[in-house]
């Protein structure tokens, strides 16, 4: 039997206080798929990933999210002067499970211990967050979504700052969890980086195109999805199409 989509989206428009900040979105995401969400600042990305899990309610077409969804949030818009350690961090994701009056147990702790393990932290658990890489610490937001149970985890940029080596790690968690049967979406400005993933949505208020970044992410698409703001310089296979660089 086929496996059914995680996600499965069509005709969707969502936004705030009556106006619709993205339009005519249909896609959907197997267990097991990565899938790039590429596009400007502004061009809703956020709202999007809002709608996905449960903020923001559809304001057109249908939305339909088959699994518990992990957030990982940007790094860089998190507390890290607020002295928590990285166990910490990732018990926190049993906090959406708990009833209100339950702080995490010991069950909680060793889940979300065990979640560090699976990341490559576990001799880390016990440092303090803020003072972990940016790498490191997207690490631990990852397991902290693991705890949440996740088959859908939804992750914000999570490559901003990172050098080399800790985004080269990253993507190889992310490759090795979609191995294991869950469904990825990575909101990017990176093209590049989304061309190696196995779908890619470009949003710019509105949907621009789905599908294999081969096969869609060309010129036209690009100066759909970013304006006239596309820079061409000469590459090896005649030209590298670049987005603008992006400030946060």
């Amino acid at each position: 039997m086929p496996a059914e989509p995680l996600i499965e989206a069509a005709g969707l428009g969502a936004g705030y206080d009556g106006t619709l900040a993205i339009s005519d979105v249909s896609f959907s995401l197997l267990p097991g798929q990565r899938l790039a969400l590429l596009g400007p600042n502004g061009g809703g990305k956020t709202t999007l990933l809002r709608a996905l899990i449960g903020e923001l309610r559809p304001a057109a077409g249908t939305l339909g999210v088959n699994a518990r969804c992990g957030t990982v949030p940007q790094t860089e818009r998190s507390r890290l002067d607020y002295p928590v350690s990285a166990l910490d961090v990732a018990t926190m994701g049993t906090l959406s499970r708990l009833p209100w009056w339950r702080r995490p147990g010991r069950r909680d702790r060793e889940a979300a211990a065990r979640a560090l393990e699976r990341v490559g932290l576990g001799a880390l658990a016990g440092e303090t967050f803020g003072k972990l890489s940016g790498g490191q610490r997207q690490r631990v937001l990852i397991a902290r979504g693991l705890v949440q149970e996740a088959r859908i985890l939804l992750l914000d940029e999570p490559f901003t700052g990172l050098d080399r080596p800790s985004a080269q790690g990253l993507e190889d968690l992310i490759a090795e969890l979609a191995g294991e049967g869950r469904a990825v979406v990575i909101a990017t400005h990176d093209l590049e980086q989304a061309r190696h993933w196995d779908l890619v949505l470009c949003l710019n208020k509105r949907q621009v195109t789905f599908g294999d970044p081969a096969q869609v992410l060309d010129l036209a698409v690009l100066e759909a999805t970013y304006g006239g703001a596309i820079v061409e310089i000469p590459g090896s296979d005649g030209k590298c199409i670049l987005p603008p660089h992006h400030h946060h």
